[in-house]
């Protein structure tokens, strides 16, 4: 916990060079591209177009169990969030290796590097909870109030995939292969969070699965962002769910942390 602390009072006095940091690196992914900051924009927007043509209006027909919601509109508060998390975790694995030479550097405090790759999704993320607002603007939804909620369903995805990012990067510096794991576990997890199909489909048939997905902590942001964009309820309202998830992050965040501390000094010495 003390540690904890002291990484707290380290991003307070150097939050000016996080944001310059996290702004360098979101510039950096579009060096030499043609199209630029386009290709942002062009993988999430087609999967949603592949799920909306598979499970939407020419596929399996899937009925959103929100009353005068269409699938898209029921889909997208749902996927956006998984874009943000899967993204900070894919890059916050990696961020040792790229930043390898501000690793080596003594007076350089590396925890803070899983933080500047969060920021640079998050930036990345805003254009998108941008586009989903437009959205609903434009199917003819009003706006509600608890679309502010989504700073807080927002921050809370960013403490899991930092928490998460805390052990992948640390494993990721002795054992290359990691990154390749999370990336078949964020595969495989998207299917374990109702994002592109409702969980009462199971209500008849196998009750428990509904059960059995609320114990993955991802359930909570999902079912926060469609609380927050459709049917206008609070975080408060989930107050077991709200306590779950942040019992889990924060369990997760103190191993991430101790895992990552421990291994700290050997990093620039296989870097």
């Amino acid at each position: 916990m003390n540690y904890m602390l002291s990484l707290l009072k380290e991003i307070v006095a150097k939050r000016r060079l996080i944001w310059d940091l996290s702004k360098a690196d979101f510039k950096k992914r579009f060096v030499g591209s043609y199209f630029g900051i386009v290709w942002m924009f062009i993988q999430p927007i087609v999967t949603v177009f592949i799920y909306w043509f598979i499970f939407g209006e020419y596929g399996f027909k899937s009925t959103p169990p929100i009353p005068n919601a269409s699938y898209v509109i029921w889909l997208v508060p749902g996927i956006v969030p998984w874009f943000f998390f899967s993204e900070a975790l894919n890059t916050g694995t990696n961020c040792l290796q790229e930043y390898n030479y501000l690793v080596k550097k003594v007076v350089f405090r590396v925890e803070i590097l899983p933080i500047i790759k969060l920021i640079s999704a998050l930036i990345v993320h805003a254009f998108f909870v941008l586009i989903m607002f437009a959205l609903n603007l434009i199917s003819g939804k009003m706006p509600l109030i608890t679309w502010i909620q989504v700073l807080y369903y927002s921050f809370a995805a960013g403490m899991l995939a930092l928490a998460l990012s805390y052990f992948t990067s640390s494993v990721q510096v002795f054992f290359k292969d990691m990154s390749q794991i999370v990336s078949i576990c964020l595969q495989f997890g998207m299917w374990m969070a109702p994002i592109m199909y409702d969980e009462g489909m199971f209500s008849d048939k196998a009750p428990w699965v509904a059960t059995v997905l609320k114990l993955n902590p991802f359930y909570y942001i999902v079912a926060g962002y469609r609380d927050s964009m459709l049917t206008g309820d609070w975080f408060f309202e989930r107050p077991r769910l709200t306590l779950y998830y942040w019992a889990v992050t924060l369990i997760l965040l103190l191993f991430g942390l101790k895992i990552f501390k421990k291994l700290r000094p050997h990093f620039s010495d296989v870097l």
